[in-house]
């Protein structure tokens, strides 16, 4: 059975939306380990909402590793997609999988092995959290607070969750490992 891996890069007040504030930041190369080790072998789905893949496809489908080390893992792994409309932008090993139905999600983890990896697609995590099938929560804090911009946990949801590893970056990023509580 597969685990369900989110990332997300979050501003301290929570926001998620829109992550080009992250770039002030740089990129540190520490959390591109972090995150290699999340997805290096084990990862063998990746999980999109419709709104992320169509900002992922465009941005992944024609970098190579030469341009980025993860542009294989992005191109050549399984890509679901939860979503009612086809994706307008086309990328290789893309399925929709329909409306999110926790259901479907749970078959999914059963059907796979190693993990299935999620990055963004804060609406379709937010539901897999209330729904309980996030194995690992990893939240990279940025040093900003952004004052506005949509949350990624809404008010009035409560999510227990237990805290696994820290990592602090040299660029001031926090990254928080979480898992059920």
């Amino acid at each position: 059975m597969a685990t369900i891996a989110v990332h997300e890069f979050i501003s301290l007040d929570g926001v998620f939306e829109s992550p080009s504030w992250t770039f002030d930041h740089g990129f540190d190369p520490r959390m591109g380990e972090t995150l290699s080790a999340i997805t290096d072998g084990a990862a063998q789905t990746i999980l999109l909402g419709r709104k992320t893949h169509e900002m992922f496809a465009p941005a992944w489908r024609d970098r190579t590793v030469e341009d980025d080390p993860g542009a294989d893992f992005f191109n050549h792994t399984e890509k679901l997609v939860v979503g009612t409309q086809t994706p307008s932008e086309e990328w290789a090993n893309t399925t929709l999988i329909g409306a999110y139905d926790a259901d479907t999600i749970r078959r999914i983890k059963e059907e796979r092995e190693g993990v299935i990896y999620i990055s963004g697609s804060g609406q379709l995590v937010r539901q897999l959290l209330k729904d309980g099938l996030v194995d690992d929560l990893h939240l990279f804090v940025y040093p900003v607070a952004l004052g506005e911009g949509e949350r990624f946990f809404k008010d009035g949801e409560e999510h227990r969750l237990a805290l696994k590893e820290t990592d602090v970056y040299d660029n001031g990023v926090v990254h928080l490992s979480y898992g059920p509580a």
